[in-house]
């Protein structure tokens, strides 16, 4: 009886060890720190189809990230729709900056927040007459797109709920259906708006100011306190330094 005690308190014991080993210890044993991206979010995340590498605000994070750990990065090819899963499967180690969702906190961990931003709708510049408040597009006789797996996905529904929302699964993305004339109109975030009318200037945001701030953060695994507060620190450190507001000025961004 006794040996059969001790025997089961040595494998819970072995079985705690194991998972007590932070991502931290694990990514300096490696030397590489995985980096889970979808490289289709202007000007966070962006891949050159030419050449295969990310470029962004985010890119240049995780670089430093990296830099500041002593290792290499791997970026990880990741969909909005499976990004969470990314993080649960252990394919990466972190995420670049996803919206801090109740749904998504569920099952992943988030770090601290260092960017803010607000949601908006984009509708053809032609059509702004037709549609110049978030209210005009709540009709059931308007179709919103969305991507699907984002967190604009889910305020469509809150926003629109009269609207007919179609989700577009990536590489597609939720703005081409307006550009198409299958969609009347897309929410996205600010940051990522203000860069498609630039691009597209048939496009328009809807002048009605944004609604629902949101926060962005990296996703680690959930539970691994050590790794968290890790990054957690070194963003807060950033911050103060002046490495994010750089950033932003580098690529003409303002958090809310």
């Amino acid at each position: 009886m006794i040996k059969k005690l001790f025997t089961i308190l040595f494998f819970l014991f072995f079985a705690t060890s194991i998972q007590a080993e932070s991502k931290l210890d694990a990514i300096k044993k490696s030397g590489e720190l995985r980096v889970g991206t979808t490289g289709d979010w202007d000007p966070m995340s962006m891949k050159d189809p030419a050449t295969n590498k990310y470029k962004g605000f985010d890119i240049d994070v995780m670089n430093e990230l990296a830099k500041d750990l002593g290792v290499k990065v791997k970026f990880v090819p990741a969909e909005w729709k499976t990004i969470v899963a990314g993080i649960t499967a252990d394919r990466y180690d972190i995420s670049t900056s996803v919206t801090k969702t109740p749904k998504r906190a569920e099952v992943a961990g988030f770090t601290a927040t260092y960017y803010k931003y607000g949601t908006v709708p984009l509708v053809l510049k032609k059509n702004l007459t037709k549609f110049p408040t978030w209210d005009s597009l709540n009709n059931k006789k308007v179709t919103i797109a969305t991507t699907l797996g984002t967190s604009q996905e889910e305020k469509a529904k809150e926003f629109f709920p009269k609207s007919k929302l179609r989700s577009i699964e990536a590489p597609a993305r939720d703005f081409q259906e307006v550009l198409a004339g299958r969609a009347d109109g897309n929410i996205t975030s600010s940051l990522e708006a203000n860069k498609l009318v630039v691009k597209y200037p048939q496009l328009a945001i809807v002048p009605d100011g944004g609604k629902n701030p949101a926060f962005l953060a990296m996703m680690v695994p959930k539970g691994d306190k050590v790794w968290n507060d890790y990054v957690s620190s070194w963003i807060k450190r950033k911050q103060t330094s002046g490495f994010f507001m750089t950033l932003e000025a580098k690529y003409n961004l303002k958090s809310l």
